[in-house]
């Protein structure tokens, strides 16, 4: 009698996942007129930071396209953006910086929504802003439902427990914007227990909203000097965030090029893989593109990018 035919471990192999990278900033030093951001004494960012880079860093590793965040307060620098981005297919998206209380917000918006790879506005504890003041503001409340009405995103800056509780006013003010909390993974939540039960209401708060999104990005993070390359370090955080806003909520993103203060891009990529492999195919294909899809309505435009 013959053998049983041996498994086709190929054929069972998993497919490898795209991925789009929903949090990299572009800039360039050499500019004559310089940057806002990073600053010149930043030897490991103060260099051009653009596509042709990014791409030569990532094709590699199976980034496919990416989703550019704005890293400057000159509103210039929105179509700045947007111009490099036209030249290089791999920016599927960008996210740019408007201030939805001042006076001209409509006219910029509307302006900057006629090109389809301007996704939506970065707002948040940057640039010397304070939203839960502006939050106080008709006009601001009106600038983020025009955001809204245009089908674009509100990006979050820099998270803090304030911040997450700005949201839930921002999300009640606001039912229908699309938002995405961005570096998560890097807050401390508060050590006192009565702040740090409010602040993780406050996230239970907001995973009941299914408009909300949480960026899986800043994962690494310095300790005693240095950096922890093991999983099992970051696991409780990410445990309790997947716990909290399930496999539809949570984004991938790289932060490029300013992971390159923690590790190698490669460094954080591979623990984000590690981490998602484990909760399966299905879930590692959600968070590494197809969440990002539904938050950013990003345009493809590449046959290597792929489609929902």
């Amino acid at each position: 009698m013959a053998g049983a035919a041996a498994p086709n471990l190929l054929a069972q192999a998993s497919p490898p996942i795209p991925i789009i990278d929903a949090h990299i900033h572009l800039f360039d030093t050499t500019r004559p007129q310089g940057v806002p951001y990073p600053d010149k004494d930043n030897a490991k960012l103060y260099m051009p930071a653009l596509p042709d880079r990014y791409r030569k860093l990532t094709r590699r590793l199976g980034v496919v396209g990416a989703i550019e965040i704005e890293a400057s307060p000159w509103i210039e620098d929105n179509l700045w953006v947007l111009d490099i981005a036209a030249k290089d297919t791999i920016v599927v998206g960008m996210v740019g910086d408007l201030e939805p209380g001042k006076p001209e917000f409509p006219e910029y918006l509307e302006r900057y929504h006629r090109n389809p790879l301007f996704r939506g506005i970065r707002y948040g504890n940057l640039w010397g802003r304070d939203i839960a003041v502006e939050l106080n503001k008709p006009e601001f409340v009106q600038g983020l439902k025009l955001l809204a009405q245009a089908d674009l995103v509100l990006d979050t800056a820099n998270p803090r427990p304030a911040l997450i509780a700005d949201m839930l006013r921002v999300t009640d003010k606001v039912p229908n914007l699309r938002v995405v909390i961005d570096h998560l993974p890097q807050l401390d939540p508060p050590s006192e227990s009565p702040a740090r039960e409010q602040y993780e209401r406050d996230l239970r708060e907001l995973a009941k909203r299914p408009q909300v999104y949480v960026k899986i990005s800043e994962v690494l993070r310095r300790v005693n000097g240095e950096v922890p390359t093991d999983l099992n370090f970051y696991r409780p955080r990410l445990d309790q965030l997947f716990g909290i806003f399930g496999e539809d909520r949570l984004v991938y993103g790289s932060d490029w090029p300013n992971a390159d203060l923690w590790a190698p891009f490669e460094t954080g990529l591979r623990l984000v893989r590690e981490y998602f492999a484990g909760k399966g195919h299905a879930a590692a294909e959600k968070y590494f593109w197809k969440n990002s899809v539904a938050a950013y309505r990003w345009i493809h435009r590449d046959p290597s990018q792929p489609k929902a």
